[in-house]
């Protein structure tokens, strides 16, 4: 307990070897995470380039990754995914901005969770495709309602996760600040911060992902450009490859931004010790 508290407090960490050795291996076996994605990818070829199964249904990846390159080449395809990066990241921005604050404020004063909390639970139960017709009304078709949209995507995982990880701060932490004769502010800073982050990183990535949902039900709403755009457009061409593409490049651009956000918090937790660190 001792040597917990003082991690917590001091939020240092010491390079051991056991970290070091872990650290070698881990990047020994980076690979095998793309074992999979290979053989599926492999065996998809297979089934296209042996006709087991329709181009018009399903073209192979070769055929998919020729679109994409073409639409590349041309120009095409980078309006579109600087459309939906910008709509995730401004929406991922407020969604966070919004739900850490609430959270912070939910989470640390017993009465304003009493008063706010069941009204935000009410609001979360709500389908998230049931806020499209009322964005468009309140705000049109334009890049405000499709942001909004996001940010609501976005805010409930981290608002909860703020919260549950407050919640779960060790009362025991809280009364070693005390013997250290700790303020308030001190004790947020030095004390229920560093034990919320774990928590809060978890939010972060779920509400990066559920961002990355939403903006498809966004850019439904009168886009003229985006990944989801594209997912229509090939709908409505009778092009799988397109649609399929679009599908792809949502799966690598997510896997991508969350990557971004796990080194954050890699270099966020070094202090933490766990088993991600062994």
């Amino acid at each position: 307990m001792a040597g917990h508290s003082e991690q917590v407090l001091s939020q240092g960490s010491v390079p051991t070897t056991t970290n070091v050795q872990g650290k070698s291996k881990k990047k020994q076996t980076a690979w095998i995470g793309w074992v999979l994605p290979a053989l599926l990818f492999l065996i998809w070829e297979a089934v296209g380039r042996l006709g087991l199964v329709p181009s018009y249904q399903l073209p192979p990846p070769s055929t998919i990754l020729t679109t994409i390159s073409e639409m590349a080449t041309t120009g095409e395809l980078w309006p579109h995914i600087s459309a939906t990066v910008i709509r995730v990241a401004l929406g991922f921005a407020i969604g966070t901005v919004l739900a850490t604050v609430l959270g912070a404020i939910v989470g640390y004063f017993k009465q304003t969770e009493q008063a706010v909390d069941p009204l935000i639970q009410g609001f979360r139960s709500i389908p998230s495709l049931a806020w499209v017709p009322l964005f468009i009304l309140w705000l049109g078709i334009g890049e405000s309602s499709k942001v909004l949209l996001i940010a609501v995507g976005v805010f409930f995982p981290v608002y909860l996760n703020v919260v549950s990880g407050i919640h779960s701060v060790d009362r025991k932490l809280l009364e070693v600040g005390k013997l250290y004769e700790l303020s308030s502010l001190e004790t947020i800073k030095r004390i229920i911060l560093p034990a919320a982050l774990p928590s809060f990183f978890v939010g972060l990535r779920s509400g990066l992902g559920l961002g990355w949902m939403f903006v498809v039900a966004a850019e439904l709403m009168g886009a003229s450009q985006g990944l989801g755009f594209l997912l229509v457009f090939g709908q409505n061409m009778s092009s799988p490859d397109i649609v399929i593409g679009s599908i792809l490049l949502f799966a690598i651009i997510g896997k991508v931004t969350d990557a971004l956000i796990q080194i954050v918090e890699k270099m966020s937790l070094k202090w933490q010790d766990s088993m991600r660190n062994v």
